[in-house]
């Protein structure tokens, strides 16, 4: 398993490139003092596992998250505990080590982290090699109020950014949850669903009709950015 440690600190890259070593088979690519030279590596190359200081100077460790299109597994390292809710948020973090860090833990995180690539790695290997995407993932499930709520892909219309918050439309209700579009895109098979413009996700399966720049689903007209036309013409095979 290879990984990357992304800390502002010396000190502290120098002590998770330790504990990495005393792991058979785990091994550092790389370290870097801050988020945006990491992004840049992570566009050329994939990663098993990012081990990623929370706070750090311009861009924490949640800013960089919203960056990944597809991110890997991720611990985050953090001296501060007051976060830790909301990073299981995100479905790409395994575990959340406190500092200092103890080679007992870090070795746990290893173990969640090498637990849930086995797990996945299978999967993969079908969605390669027979069905697509849509056809094993039908649900997702979102916190409303502090319970767990179960929405299938297919129900959803359309998802649309209100400040803080996002709502998701679907067939029966509408339910408005505290995320980002950038956090709820990490969950929507790409089979079905499309950013169409920054403020708004697309079931394309529920386009009624399509008219300049903008998209009719239900009764709501979407705008399509420029930027995105050229993906949904593709995806609806119209180019």
């Amino acid at each position: 398993m290879n990984c990357i440690i992304i800390d502002d600190e010396a000190a502290s890259r120098t002590i998770m490139t330790y504990l990495c070593s005393q792991v058979e088979n785990l091994d550092v690519i790389e370290e870097f003092p801050n988020a945006l030279s990491a992004m840049k590596f992570l566009r050329k190359n994939d990663i098993d596992l990012i081990f990623l200081d929370l706070h750090m100077p311009n861009f924490s460790g949640f800013d960089f998250i919203e960056t990944l299109r597809k991110p890997p597994k991720i611990v985050l390292t953090t001296s501060d505990r007051n976060f830790a809710i909301e990073a299981f948020e995100y479905d790409c973090i395994v575990d959340y080590l406190l500092k200092p860090i103890t080679l007992p833990r870090f070795l746990k995180s290893i173990e969640k982290a090498q637990k849930q690539k086995r797990t996945t790695a299978p999967l993969q290997q079908v969605l390669a090699s027979t069905a697509p995407v849509s056809s094993l993932e039908k649900e997702m499930y979102v916190n409303i109020d502090r319970r767990l709520v179960k929405i299938m892909f297919e129900s959803i219309h359309l998802i649309e950014a209100k400040g803080d918050y996002i709502l998701i439309k679907t067939d029966t209700k509408n339910y408005t949850v505290h995320s980002t579009l950038n956090k709820i895109e990490q969950k929507l098979p790409d089979s079905l669903f499309l950013k169409v413009h920054r403020s708004y996700i697309i079931n394309i399966k529920k386009i009624i009709d399509i008219e300049d720049n903008s998209v009719l689903i239900e009764k709501n007209v979407i705008p399509i950015s420029r930027s995105n036309r050229p993906e949904l013409m593709r995806r609806l095979n119209l180019l």
